[in-house]
């Protein structure tokens, strides 16, 4: 009797042990999937105004190893680094391929969302991923490794190098990111032929794909004039001048906006002009303004974002003599992030035609996996590609979201389980096909 009741518990825990072995394998298999990698890169609070590099460039750095590719890291700031993963092809003196994005977010106001936006929720229901950064744009900075993890186990071997960058600070305009990063000599020993960014989500059919941005320019206008009591009628006041510009800008802005309304132009391809803030008026000791008391100083600032074949000698004119000019007591700053022409006085932007090679390869690749791109774009804002097109090197800007609601910044930002999985698709169709091409004409801007 004891001997069975030995030789029962035995048995039993073998059973026991054997069952708890194959769950955790499961577990494991489970959780080590293209899905739940990309919930572990979600995680990682990079966003501002106090991102947190670290930890993911440790874990893309152990994907890439997973993969056998290599990484190196450099700071050009301290604290924001920049991840080069390279694999390298067969030809390596070709001019290489680079697959760009950027590690931070914006902040996200977590009691306005349904799920934590640091939580990466992923609902059974619907398959939606819910995550700051999921659409802008950690999805791709996943799915390039997803992609050649997936061309590497069928034996795919590029002929050109092909590069991915993990940026940071691309949020707040990459001076300390991608712009220190393309201007270096660690840039130019990568020797890119043609490159990639990010793009936007289409509600639509269709792949949106990107060949330009827009150029944002920050315009204060300041005007002064003689204080007084507000019962008074003024010539020349602070605040009178300021409406004046206020009324010529906004007419300026109507004219862009009918051009759209009347489908002559998309929204990207005029100058946006709109209103950030006013401040002027005199405050009192208990913090209200005094409104019998015409203020001396008054103070605009405005957003405007113009396309590349927008002319910048011409914008600058109409903002000195007709929205600020000194005869009305008006002075203006202009902070210019980006350039619309390059050193040789080009225009920034990649054709998007079959005068570029680079522009067919994509194109084919993409209709390989079944899919569509709609009609090529300028983005409406601004991205780090600025800083690789300035060099003169083809970039599209490209993120393979289509059926899927533009949330960039917005509340809930979320991306479909489908959709991240179609992504790895195309990007495996369009990595395989841009490091196959050995022709030797890259650079076509």
């Amino acid at each position: 009797m004891a001997i069975s009741r030995l030789y029962t518990l035995f048995l039993i825990s073998i059973i026991f042990f054997s069952i708890k072995s194959h769950n955790s394998k499961a577990k494991e298999e489970e959780e080590n999937t293209p899905i739940n990698r990309f919930q572990r890169y979600l995680r990682f609070k990079t966003a501002h105004p106090n991102p947190n590099y670290t930890p993911p460039i440790t874990f893309l750095i152990e994907q890439a190893q997973s993969i056998n590719l290599t990484s190196r890291t450099i700071e050009f700031v301290s604290g924001k680094p920049v991840l080069i993963i390279t694999w390298v092809g067969s030809k390596p003196k070709l001019p290489s391929i680079l697959l760009n994005s950027h590690l931070d977010s914006v902040p996200a106001e977590s009691e306005k969302w349904i799920h934590h936006p640091f939580s990466a929720h992923y609902s059974d229901d619907d398959g939606k991923i819910y995550a700051r950064g999921a659409q802008d744009d950690k999805c791709i900075g996943v799915q390039y490794l997803e992609a050649i993890r997936s061309l590497k186990s069928r034996g795919f071997v590029p002929i050109r190098t092909v590069h991915i960058s993990y940026v940071p600070e691309e949020e707040i305009g990459g001076f300390d990111g991608m712009s220190k990063f393309a201007g270096s000599p660690e840039f130019m020993e990568l020797n890119v032929g043609f490159a990639m960014d990010e793009g936007q989500a289409n509600p639509g059919d269709e792949f949106r794909v990107f060949y330009a941005d827009r150029t944002p320019w920050e315009l204060v206008i300041r005007a002064e004039g003689v204080p007084g009591h507000g019962a008074k009628l003024y010539d020349n006041g602070a605040m009178e001048n300021l409406m004046k510009s206020v009324e010529l800008i906004s007419k300026f802005r109507e004219t862009q906006f009918d051009f759209v309304k009347a489908g002559k132009f998309a929204n990207s391809e005029v100058i946006s002009v709109n209103p950030v803030y006013l401040k002027a008026g005199t405050l009192s000791t208990n913090g209200f303004v005094m409104m019998n008391m015409q203020p001396s100083e008054a103070e605009v600032g405005y957003d405007l974002r113009l396309p590349p074949m927008a002319d910048p000698d011409v914008m600058r004119k109409r903002i000195a003599e007709e929205w600020a000019p000194a005869i009305r007591n008006m002075t203006y700053t202009i902070k210019e992030k980006g350039m619309l022409r390059d050193h040789l006085g080009r225009l920034i932007m990649t054709p998007a035609n079959d005068s570029n090679p680079w522009w067919s390869i994509f194109k084919q690749a993409v209709e390989a996996t079944g899919e569509k791109l709609a009609k090529p774009e300028i983005l409406a804002s601004t991205t780090d590609a600025r800083y690789i097109r300035a060099l003169g090197i083809p970039l599209f800007g490209f993120s393979p979201m289509r059926n899927t609601p533009i949330l960039l910044h917005d509340h809930n930002e979320f991306l479909k389980d489908t959709v991240f999985m179609k992504g790895i698709e195309v990007y495996e169709s369009v990595i395989s096909a841009l490091s196959s091409y050995e022709g030797v004409s890259d650079q076509v801007i």
